[in-house]
């Protein structure tokens, strides 16, 4: 078990959680349907993020090689992929949040090239 992958991924679930719940319950009023949708989205790839370092993380002592690289990659493209939408999401009330929406797919590539590395280092080993 690797504790540094399964509590991050304890805490990316937890955060998703609550910012889930916010999602439904606390933004009705305060942006558009339109953009409760997206800050969804950044939601729902916050879990798969969270489940994945969580399974790999109870199972890191089954692979020969470090996750780190997944690790670190999977962390920063949350952070930036749903870290951003969130942050674009009020954009309306905060008009500098605006470019925020520019930085989506800089997180996305790190979460595919997270998966790539993973999956050469599988094949590799």
């Amino acid at each position: 078990m690797s504790k540094k992958l399964v509590l991050t991924s304890a805490i990316l679930i937890c955060i998703a959680i609550i910012l889930g719940a916010m999602a439904a319950h606390g933004l009705k009023n305060k942006i558009s349907e339109d953009l409760i949708e997206s800050f969804q989205k950044g939601v729902t790839y916050q879990f798969y993020a969270g489940f994945s370092l969580l399974i790999l993380g109870l199972t890191a002592d089954k692979f020969s090689f470090s996750l780190n690289p997944f690790f670190w990659l999977m962390l920063i493209g949350v952070i930036l992929f749903s870290g951003c939408i969130y942050l674009y999401c009020f954009h309306a009330q905060i008009p500098a949040l605006h470019s925020f929406v520019l930085i989506v797919p800089f997180g996305g590539v790190c979460m595919i090239a997270a998966w790539v590395v993973f999956i050469f280092r599988l094949i590799r080993n």
